[in-house]
């Protein structure tokens, strides 16, 4: 065997790993235990590592800050919308919880989780069912919110992730 074609290898199986990245990521995307933007960034990362495939470092860069960022977001969108819509901690609580139950009761346990979670939550701190259902209806919002945003996310940087392929695809095979 020589050394070209062991690199060769190398780089289909990058290449592999790196598409098993994004199409994680975008899972990741309504799953909150696995952070969606920052899997799918390796993806691109691991492009960077191939003979084939030259990535710049400001491209890494920018789309790392981008995929770090929404993270962050992911986590503060839910909450906002939460408070904004009368919620307090113990509601917040109540999304979290709801969120994590609900991934064990497909398909849509994930949306009515954070929903009754928040409900019961608020229901215990201010036993309001008015303002409960107003709080659950904002960790809804916030969710549905923040998925859409890593979703969307994750399927920009797929495209990426295939454009850069397809433009070196002749080093490939």
């Amino acid at each position: 065997m020589t050394q070209v074609y062991k690199k060769e290898q190398m780089d289909i199986l990058l290449i592999l790993l790196g598409l098993l990245c994004m199409l994680i990521g975008i899972l990741g995307s309504f799953m909150p235990i696995l952070p969606g933007a920052p899997i799918s960034w390796v993806g691109l990362l691991l492009l960077h590592f191939t003979e084939v495939i030259p990535m710049d470092l400001t491209y890494l860069g920018v789309t790392l800050f981008i995929a770090i960022l929404v993270f962050v977001l992911d986590y503060i969108i839910p909450a906002i919308a939460t408070k904004k819509f009368g919620g307090s901690k113990y509601g917040v609580l109540g999304t979290t919880l709801g969120l994590i139950f609900g991934l064990f009761i497909p398909p849509f346990g994930i949306i009515i989780g954070p929903f009754l979670g928040a409900y019961i939550g608020e229901m215990l701190y201010q036993n309001n069912s008015k303002i409960a259902t107003k709080a659950a209806f904002g960790s809804l919002v916030g969710f549905l919110t923040s998925s859409f945003l890593k979703f969307l996310v994750c399927v920009i940087f797929l495209g990426m992730f295939f454009a850069k392929v397809w433009d070196f695809r002749e080093g490939l095979f």
